[in-house]
């Protein structure tokens, strides 16, 4: 059957697209969580607690930078007091599954942002619909970089704090299993999310719902919030805290400029109309 031109479908025509797109999202995710199923072992032994080893790649480049710079050796990791533990009866078991989940969702992401796209594009102009390649990459693009920016930078920096930071000696580290993929999790994913910032960004744009304005007027506090998300991450030293809050403004400010090219346009096809 012929797919409904978008005006002509109900609201309920809609409901059933966007069932789909989340069932067909739902297999991709589930496909390739199978497939991790059969790398388990270098996934959870070299990815997932590669950063609980002072031999982490991100550890010594960071302690070779410092020397470089010539800091001190303060940010020079030679040791993980801590250990992970497992309290419950299925926590492995469980961490098991939701990190191939975990991994089947970003290795899906690309079809994922496909299907997105099929379910927008009949609300888009003809010459915004062939855009399509052009916004599954660089979005795609974003988010691994976001990704990669989790794991080899978040995670490391906030192991490394809350393995070192101490109230007293008599404390010993014990994290639970739990916690640990926990925070991987989190770390990754938000960080993955918020790479994403410049799409999101263009097309609140398009809507009128932002303008570059508004993101100039709010550059302050988002100084700020990063500034602070920097801080709790990262140990208490510049070097670490700087090489964290670069990148995400970096993402703020190319979200601006972004900004600025879709209203410039939109007031060039105002114009011509």
């Amino acid at each position: 059957m012929a797919k409904k031109n978008i005006n002509e479908m109900s609201f309920l025509d809609h409901l059933e697209d966007l069932r789909w797109l989340l069932v067909r999202s739902t297999i991709a995710v589930v496909l390739m969580a199978i497939a991790t199923y059969f790398i388990s072992d270098y996934l959870f032994d070299t990815i997932i607690f590669g950063p609980t080893r002072p031999t982490f790649f991100t550890y010594v480049y960071f302690c070779e930078l410092s020397h470089t710079l010539g800091f001190a050796d303060s940010i020079c990791v030679t040791e993980m007091p801590f250990i992970i533990q497992n309290t419950q009866m299925e926590g492995q078991v469980n961490v098991f599954i939701w990190i191939c989940m975990l991994f089947g969702f970003i290795l899906s992401f690309p079809y994922i942002l496909w299907e997105v796209w099929k379910f927008i594009s009949p609300a888009l102009y003809k010459n915004e619909k062939k855009n399509a390649k052009v916004f599954i990459f660089f979005s795609s693009l974003l988010f691994f970089l976001g990704v990669i920016f989790g794991y080899f930078v978040v995670i490391p920096m906030s192991v490394n704090f809350v393995a070192t930071f101490t109230v007293s000696e008599t404390v010993i580290n014990q994290f639970t299993l739990d916690s640990y993929i926990g925070m991987v999790k989190t770390s990754v994913i938000a960080s993955g999310l918020f790479f994403e910032l410049p799409i999101i960004i263009y097309f609140l744009t398009k809507l009128g719902l932002v303008t570059p304005d508004f993101l100039r007027n709010y550059r302050k506090y988002a100084i700020v919030i990063v500034l602070i998300v920097a801080a709790i991450v990262t140990p208490p030293d510049v070097v670490s805290q700087t090489i964290v809050a670069i990148p995400m403004l970096l993402i703020y400010e190319a979200s601006i400029f972004l900004s600025v090219l879709v209203m410039k346009k939109e007031k060039e096809l105002e114009l011509k109309k």
